[in-house]
Formats: structure tokens, C-alpha cells, sequence
């Protein structure tokens, strides 16, 4: 029986040969990731109440990002109780305030094609990226995968997203995603698997196609993925990740796709979400021009080092407008030393950007980059919802990192190909 990469990962946990969709299934978790936010004050607590040990200590990632370089007393608390829970419950893997768990779970090796994965963060299906089924589960639904190493799946129907054609200079994947976003909806592939394809796809870096598979939650959808290939093999392999197999985790040519929806990346150009969600999504000369108080470059989504790049690539030179915030929080430790070593940050830098800690921070209104009273922003991020980055009464715009950068050297909402 003909398969998908998602339906083929879903079969293996479920100890079957093969699985269609809407069937219910059991399924054995290969990899569990908690963050300090949901983990161990949640799902750990639960699970201590339960009075059951971990079901598997190697399959389980423990990761502090959401409640980091702050001094707020209860952040401070929500990060002591973690580190006792984690020393406690002997965990084996614990990544300590070294970024965004989605970036640094696949950067500490821990990730590989075909994998069946769980996180406790809607953001988790981000490993998608890499050729795994993610999904992000609540607690109560990460206590039983502690309890037990299952969970139960109603398989999903597969929709390709086809990308055809090229990207042009300053259009990125945050574009594609941003279009989609638009185009169908925040539920518009309620419960879908969606199989990101295509040319575009292809020529995408790994770090690129994580774009897409984050903001396959923006749409509703179970999972997003892209079938894992050369630049796959390769980016694991740097991260230490051992045996990928790329060759065996790929869609059957005659499986069975829901339906195909394409995007013409030859055509494609730079979207702006309005707020407040990111279905607002429409051609940026919808927003130019729009006046704003301070941008930002971070979370999961857009501050990766692509993303880094691509905004010094718009901002070598230059500066950004006078008396205007922009503040940037890699994604991960590694990803900003490597910034550093290569000059990226440099130029950020130079332009007047300031550099914040790794962390969770301006995507969920902590620190410095919290938006104001009234304050408008535009931001990388993945989420514009009410209340979600700054105050009610903040508005937030979201953009590839291209135009964020473009929009703070003009204080504006800007089109990055200006600068290209």
C-alpha cells in the first residue's frame, strides 16, 4: 500500500505495515521534548501525583527556554522548581538555557528522518523539518507519554504544498508560510499532515524548511515536514546525530495526497501579517509605509542563523531610523556564536540593532523586548495574537526577517527588495 513519509513514521511506532487516514492507532514515542514553561510544572507534576517513574530516560529531552533571563520572582521560581525536578528524576538530557528548545533539539543530535516525536509546545512540529512526525501535545497528554512512552493517534490526511519555481532575492520562507497563512486560514488544514514540496522547497536550506514546519501550527494543521534529503543528511550529521537514513523516509510516488495546493515562488513577494493573527497576511504594499515604534528579530521562527543573515544582508551599510528599537534574540547560543565568528552580528550591530539573550522573550512579551502601551511592532515571530507580545493595546506585525530589517531602517513597514 502506497504511503506518505507521515502515514509510513505513524505505522512504524504503531507496529503495523501500513495505516490510512482517520484510523486510530497506538503509537510508541521515540523522543519526548519538555520545556521549562509546560514541563516539569506540569506534565512532572502530574506525573509525580501519579507516583510512576519515567517510562524511558534516554528517550526524554528536557530543554530551559521560556522563563529565562528574567528577574521576575515567579520566572525565577517556575526555573528553580525545573532544576530540582530535573536533578531529582535523574534526566539525562537536560539543555540548560542554550536557546529555543525547537532549534536546539535537533542541534543536540537528538533528532533523525523518521522519527516519531512529541513536544509539549504547539511549536514542536518544527521538526518536521528534518523527515520526523512531531507533534506538540498538552500536558496532561505528555504525563501518559511519561508514564507509558505511548500515545494514541487518529491518522491524518497528507496535503502536499507545492512551491514551484524560485524564490526571489528578499522573499523567504516566512513568505511562503505568511501566503498560506493568508490564503487558507489559521484553521484552513485543521488536523492535516502537510507535506511541503516543490522546487522552492527544495533550494531551501534545513534551516529555512524549520520555518515552514513551525508554522504548520499557524495553520491548523497535525504536523508539517519535508521529506529529508542530501542538506538534511548533512546539517544532522554536523549536529552529531548518527545513522540518518534519508533513503528510506520518503513518500511513495503513487501515495495518496488529500489534495496538492501550489504556491508559484516565481511570483511570490514579501507578505506583512496585520495584527492580530497571522491570517491577516496579505502583499506587503498592503502595509507600507505603516509607522512603527520597534522591530524585532527572534523566537523559533526568525532568528535562526539564515535568518540572521538575511537580515545583515539588508542592513550592511546602513542604519537603522533614528531613535528606533531593534532588538534581536538568537535562536540558540551556538547559532549567535556563530553569527559573531562570521561578522553577521557585527553588521547588525553596526546598523544600531542590540542584541538580547537566547530565549522564548519578545515572542511571548518578556524582557526587554516586550512591547508597550500602544506600541507597534513588527517582529519575525510566528504569532500576532491579542495581548501575546505586549499589552492589549500593543498591535504587532509579522515578516520575514528580511522585512524587519527593512522596516527598521526606515521606522516603517518596508519593502526589503529596496535594499537587495
Amino acid at each position: 500500500m502506497a504511503q506518505t513519509l507521515a502515514e509510513k513514521i505513524i505505522a512504524k511506532a504503531a507496529g503495523v505495515g501500513s495505516v490510512k487516514p482517520g484510523e486510530i492507532v497506538t503509537c510508541k514515542v521515540d523522543l519526548a521534548m519538555m520545556h521549562d514553561s509546560a514541563g516539569p510544572r506540569m506534565a512532572g507534576r502530574k506525573l509525580d501525583e501519579l507516583g510512576v517513574p519515567i517510562w524511558d530516560l534516554d528517550k526524554l529531552v528536557v530543554i530551559t527556554d521560556h522563563y529565562i533571563n528574567d528577574d521576575n520572582p515567579e520566572h525565577q521560581g517556575v526555573q528553580k522548581h525545573a532544576h530540582e525536578w530535573i536533578k531529582s528524576h535523574g534526566i539525562k538530557h537536560f539543555i540548560n538555557e542554550q536557546g529555543i528548545c525547537h532549534i536546539v533539539l535537533p542541534e543536540g543530535g537528538h533528532v533523525k528522518p523518521g522519527m516519531f516525536i512529541v513536544g509539549g509546545d504547539s511549536h514542536s512540529v518544527t521538526g518536521g523539518a528534518f523527515g520526523t512526525f512531531m507533534v506538540g501535545i498538552g500536558a496532561t497528554e505528555m504525563t501518559g507519554v511519561l508514564a507509558t512512552g505511548e500515545i494514541w493517534v487518529r491518522v491524518p490526511e497528507t496535503v502536499k504544498i507545492d512551491v514551484t519555481g524560485t524564490l526571489k532575492p528578499g522573499v523567504a520562507a516566512k513568505d511562503v508560510i505568511l501566503k498560506l497563512c493568508g490564503d487558507h486560514g489559521i484553521m484552513g488544514f485543521n488536523y492535516q499532515a502537510l507535506e511541503y514540496a516543490g522546487t522552492a522547497v527544495s533550494a531551501m536550506s534545513v534551516e529555512e524548511r524549520m520555518t515552514l514546519a513551525n508554522m504548520a501550527a499557524e495553520l491548523g494543521a497535525k504536523a508539517g515536514y519535508c521529506v529529508p534529503d542530501e542538506k538534511t543528511d548533512a546539517i544532522l550529521t554536523k549536529w552529531g546525530a548518527t545513522d540518518v537514513d534519508i533513503a528510506t523516509w520518503q513518500s511513495d510516488e503513487d501515495a495518496n495526497f488529500v489534495k496538492t495546493v501550489t504556491i508559484d515562488g516565481d511570483a511570490l513577494v514579501p507578505q506583512v501579517a496585520a495584527p492580530s493573527s497571522p491570517e491577516n497576511a496579505a502583499p506587503i504594499d498592503a502595509h507600507a509605509g505603516t509607522k512603527l515604534d520597534q522591530a524585532y528579530l527572534g523566537a523559533c521562527t526568525g532568528a535562526k542563523l539564515d535568518d540572521l543573515r538575511m537580515a545583515a544582508k539588508v542592513l550592511k551599510g546602513r542604519k537603522i531610523q533614528s531613535g528606533f528599537k531593534f532588538m534581536i534574540s538568537p535562536s540558540s547560543l551556538s547559532m549567535q556564536e556563530e553569527a559573531r565568528a562570521d561578522g553577521t552580528l557585527q553588521i547588525i550591530e553596526d546598523a544600531g540593532g542590540v542584541i538580547l539573550p537566547m530565549g522564548c522573550s519578545g515572542c511571548i512579551g518578556i524582557g526587554p523586548s516586550r512591547l508597550e502601551e500602544n506600541a507597534v511592532g513588527i517582529s519575525s515571530t510566528n504569532r500576532n495574537f491579542v495581548g501575546r507580545a505586549g499589552p492589549k493595546s500593543s498591535k504587532l506585525f509579522l515578516a520575514s526577517p528580511y522585512t524587519v530589517a527593512a522596516s527598521a531602517i526606515k521606522g516603517a513597514i518596508a519593502d526589503p527588495r529596496e535594499f537587495l
